[in-house]
């Protein structure tokens, strides 16, 4: 495997390249062992620590049974994404279908491990002060919104585009920040720790409605380009009769509309539950 020397981690949330495969192989399963035993690992580990480790060691009462479903629901959104057909699909076909993937990866995964985290799973990370001061800084609204953002704009410049699809290395830790900075991005409005507290509700308000606009420029970008960016995608084989320019504008109306009704989405479930709460939560500005 070309990925031999990097860290055993790395190994198990993706899986081979497979370019210049033919469109009847665009609709298999690829079931690479990898991603199988990682995200098998991730449940089980996750399972072990809100189940007997819990119990044993009196770190929490009964957990939630819809909190632990979020997290196993976010593990299979993950492993559907790497193995299913979208996978070939985004590695040798469609730039629209890479678009889905890294929504998923980046946006959705993050976003129901953390609501199906309890503040007490995570509280032993941070306990030292350092930590803990790092943690407040990374999670700070700005901080949180640039770091993810940036890193999501960066990937998506064709150089780079091109050499994650050209290099699984690359991909490879592509995916790594996609899911590392999306984590990041929620903290600052799902924070489940009272050390790192969530900021105020209508700072979340505001916080959900910026994120949405870095995805409708970037959207834009891709739907009204003149040319293909990403020549990877200029070569591939084609599906459906869709010409590389039109896929790339289909990837462009993905990122801007399902993309920001996922803040949208969070922002109304907030919205209400502002009012309905009548107080503000959280502790920072």
């Amino acid at each position: 495997m070309k990925t031999a020397f990097l860290l055993p981690a790395l190994h198990l949330i993706e899986r081979p390249a497979r370019h210049g495969v033919e469109p009847h192989d665009a609709w298999q399963w690829s079931w690479e062992p990898t991603v199988i035993a990682g995200v098998t690992l991730l449940v089980i580990a996750y399972l072990c620590a809100v189940g007997p480790l819990r119990a044993r060691f009196a770190l929490a009462g009964e957990p939630d049974p819809v909190v632990v479903l979020l997290f196993l629901l976010g593990s299979l959104v993950l492993l559907l994404s790497l193995v299913s057909p979208l996978e070939v699909l985004s590695d040798s076909y469609l730039f629209s279908a890479h678009m889905v993937q890294h929504i998923l990866i980046a946006l959705i995964v993050p976003l129901l491990w953390l609501l199906g985290t309890p503040g007490w799973l995570l509280r032993p990370l941070i306990r030292p002060r350092a930590v803990t001061a790092v943690a407040r800084v990374l999670s700070f609204p700005i901080a949180a919104f640039l770091i993810f953002n940036v890193n999501f704009w960066l990937w998506h410049l064709p150089p780079l585009y091109d050499l994650a699809l050209a290099d699984e290395r690359v991909h490879i830790f592509q995916h790594l920040t996609f899911i590392s900075t999306g984590l990041l991005n929620w903290f600052p409005v799902l924070s489940p720790l009272r050390e790192v507290p969530r900021i105020n509700y209508p700072l979340q308000v505001l916080y959900l409605f910026a994120s949405c606009q870095p995805g409708v420029a970037l959207g834009a970008i891709l739907v009204f380009s003149r040319g293909v960016l990403y020549q990877a995608y200029a070569a591939a084989p084609r599906l459906f009769d869709l010409s590389p320019h039109t896929d790339q504008q289909i990837g462009g109306l993905i990122m801007w509309i399902p993309g920001n009704a996922i803040y949208l989405l969070a922002l109304s479930a907030i919205f209400i539950r502002w009012f309905q709460g009548g107080a503000v939560e959280g502790g920072r500005v």
